[in-house]
């Protein structure tokens, strides 16, 4: 049998958007939810991505239902890094304009070990 490379991540996991801190290992991917402030709490949907600016224990509801969380701010010892590893979700932060990058309901790729954000490549997920 001929050895035959590897694809390279943008052909296997389709074009990477944000890059961030890998917070929370893991993958998951489902539809980016854009939550600003706890009057949105009420739009997110289990299996969504949770995409916000920070998160605090008033996110915890979010965070126990979520397939993945995108910040725009944070470390490995953020609230969201936390409380992603508890829940073992993946977890990518510090990942700068996530809230204007991704668009409400796009479907992503969260790459919580590598601390990618991608577009799945039809019919690769």
């Amino acid at each position: 049998m001929p050895i035959v490379p590897l694809p390279d991540a943008s052909e296997r996991y389709g074009d990477t958007l944000l890059t961030g801190v890998a917070a929370s290992p893991g993958t998951a991917v489902g539809p980016a939810r854009i939550i600003v402030g706890l009057d949105d709490f009420a739009r997110f949907r289990p299996g969504d991505v949770l995409v916000c600016r920070t998160t605090s224990p008033a996110w915890t509801p979010l965070l126990a239902c979520a397939c993945a969380v995108v910040t725009e701010t944070g470390g490995v010892l953020a609230h969201a890094a936390i409380v992603a590893r508890e829940f073992g979700i993946p977890a990518v932060l510090a990942a700068p304009m996530a809230m204007t990058t991704l668009t409400d309901g796009l479907l992503v790729r969260v790459d919580g070990t590598h601390g990618h954000v991608a577009v799945p490549n039809a019919g690769r997920i």
